[in-house]
């Protein structure tokens, strides 16, 4: 190559990065409007629903507070974009939302050809079934439902997995797809379907929206992984680690024991790891690097607790679902959650 092309190139190369640089800057943007858009399920117990009075709760929601608050220190800059599986990712793409915390599962497809990022795993999950046990009484296990009925939430990866196991264990089913999981709730209530698949968390979830919940039963098998991730767009990297290390944080300050109650106590802990965390630690700019303050992880706490508490409230054994940690615990009590060293 000749050196004049060579130069040409890579002027063109700089001008590239700094394009795309200049125009990356969801965090400023954010900054600028006064509060972060969350896309998130459109009414899934105790991940996100709105009452009566359209206040938004749940662990997804919680999340997105917990971004808020590392932002702005104000868990109710927070405002929430309901989306169906079809509609979310579109959202996202357009700009409509700045971040999607929505139980969506963080596929190689979803990850290279959509333009998006995943930021990190905040729910390990996996595809179940449930079946209206007053009405089949016999039916005990997912391979016991050929030639079942299944209601089903179009443009998910529950489609995919539903037929992957069927034709795996050489079964027959009629899948009934709805594009909006009220419908789906709906035509599984009214015993339109035999059965109903979807992630087991949202199962648990589902049931207590039933009208008769105790009828249900949710099946033993687990079918695939459905590890829920944080998303954003790509190309603004700044904003990803943003998303990444409020989710980090969460999981580190549960490790640590920095809890609502004591975060405050912990902040004249002589715990370097704690001081780093917490932002006391004189040397640490970690906030700053961010494009945060350096309290940024006090703030998250202060407002919404870390991991283990937004998951007790809202879907563990101390909520209406009573869903045990199991794979969701701490690497340190036999879980898969990991929080990343803030150093």
């Amino acid at each position: 190559m000749r050196k004049s092309t060579f130069l040409k190139l890579a002027g063109l190369a700089a001008l590239t990065f700094t394009t795309s640089v200049a125009v990356a800057g969801t965090l400023d943007d954010v900054k600028k409007k006064g509060f972060v858009q969350c896309g998130t399920n459109t009414g899934l117990p105790g991940f996100a629903a709105p009452n009566d009075k359209g206040e938004w709760s749940g662990f997804d929601v919680d999340y997105c507070r917990a971004v808020a608050s590392a932002i702005f220190g104000d868990k109710t800059k927070a405002k929430f974009t309901p989306l169906n599986a079809k509609e979310r990712f579109t959202a996202l793409q357009s700009g409509e939302i700045d971040i999607l915390i929505r139980n969506t599962t963080w596929t190689i497809s979803r990850d290279t050809s959509l333009g998006l990022e995943f930021a990190g795993v905040n729910y390990y999950d996996g595809q179940g079934f449930m079946v209206n046990s007053k009405k089949l009484p016999d039916i005990k296990s997912a391979l016991q439902l050929s030639g079942a009925s299944i209601c089903v939430q179009a443009g998910t990866t529950t489609e995919m997995n539903m037929a992957d196991y069927f034709k795996a264990n050489k079964m027959e089913y009629n899948p009934v797809v709805f594009e909006k999981i009220e419908e789906a709730n709906a035509a599984y209530d009214s015993g339109r379907c035999d059965a109903y698949t979807t992630d087991q968390s949202s199962l648990y979830g589902v049931r207590l929206s039933l009208a008769n919940p105790d009828d249900h039963m949710v099946l033993p098998e687990i079918i695939s992984k459905e590890p829920f991730g944080i998303v954003v767009r790509q190309g603004d990297a700044q904003w990803a680690d943003v998303a990444r290390w409020v989710h980090n944080a969460l999981l580190n300050a549960e490790e640590a024991g920095i809890t609502q109650a004591n975060v405050e106590e912990m902040k004249k802990s002589d715990s370097p790891e704690i001081k780093r965390l917490l932002g006391t630690e004189a040397e640490t700019k970690i906030g700053i690097d961010l494009g945060l303050e350096n309290d940024w992880v006090v703030k998250i706490i202060k407002n919404v607790g870390n991991y283990g508490e937004i998951f007790e409230r809202n879907i563990g054994t101390g909520s209406p679902l009573k869903i045990a940690r199991g794979i969701n615990a701490l690497w340190t009590k036999g879980g898969l959650q990991y929080g990343i060293p803030i150093r």
